[in-house]
């Protein structure tokens, strides 16, 4: 990566990881319209990415299915809010170019997995802003570790035909640097340190997943980002693909754990 691209890497991240700390900290409305808007932004470059001419409609029903969905979570209703995600899927199927129908339904989930999940998991009242933290530290570490120590190690690639940059090396020392800081964190956190080890281990791998996902995808429409919008990283999907996998899955864990009740508290106390 140039000089010039990893110094707007890093101004990026510094402005957009506390802005994501600070929402996370004030939870209710912040926390809900940013997520919402990320997934909106998301819903905008895969209809773009999928079919930039004719993708238009099909991102605005999307979009207003994104949006009405996580007014629900606002009022405690989960299960609505899942519903209309599903319902906006047939709606965005319908507004598709016919060649693209699946590919769009498909970014419908995966932008609404993105607004749903982490408001899920904050809403826990007991444990919700840990569970945050845990997955911001367990997908930063994983991917900055990684990109620097593959960067000075190299090796074997991870997925030479998915993310050519990628290294075992590099995939390794982020998920070991991932369950230390996790370690680390739990004691603060009130939890046990071995559960969350083994979280932490589970999510580093899911965040890696999401990535060579998301990089699957655009390899597929022959692009080598999926936006513009943030930058030194390209667009929101880029930055977010990690993060996507691992909170979809810690989300998970905390519900048919803990319920959409006490969703961290499912995720951390063991």
């Amino acid at each position: 990566m140039a000089a010039s691209n990893l110094t707007l890497r890093i101004a990026s991240a510094v402005v957009l990881a506390p802005a994501a700390l600070a929402v996370t900290y004030f939870g209710e409305w912040p926390f809900g319209i940013f997520w919402t808007a990320a997934a909106v932004a998301v819903m905008w470059e895969w209809s773009a990415l999928v079919d930039r001419a004719g993708g238009q409609l099909a991102f605005g029903a999307g979009a207003v299915a994104i949006i009405v969905s996580a007014l629900m979570t606002e009022f405690s209703r989960p299960m609505v809010a899942i519903l209309l995600i599903m319902l906006g899927a047939f709606a965005v199927v319908v507004f598709a170019p016919a060649a693209r129908r699946l590919w769009m339904a498909a970014g419908l989930g995966y932008a609404g997995a993105l607004a749903l999940a982490p408001i899920f998991l904050r809403d826990d009242p007991q444990l919700g802003i840990a569970a945050i933290l845990l997955v911001f530290i367990v997908v930063w570490a994983t991917d900055i570790i990684g990109y620097f120590v593959g960067r000075a190690i190299g090796g074997p690639k991870l997925a030479p035909s998915i993310s050519p940059k990628k290294t075992w090396s590099g995939a390794l020392a982020g998920t070991l640097g991932a369950v230390m800081l996790a370690a680390l964190f739990a004691p603060y956190a009130g939890v046990r340190v071995i559960p969350v080890v083994a979280i932490a281990f589970s999510l580093s791998i899911a965040s890696q997943a999401g990535d060579l996902l998301e990089s699957a995808v655009k390899r597929h429409f022959d692009a080598k980002d999926a936006g513009t919008l943030i930058p030194g990283h390209g667009g929101v999907m880029d930055r977010l693909d990690g993060f996507w996998a691992a909170i979809c899955v810690a989300t998970s864990v905390g519900i048919l754990r803990g319920g959409f009740e006490a969703p961290a508290q499912g995720l951390l106390v063991w």
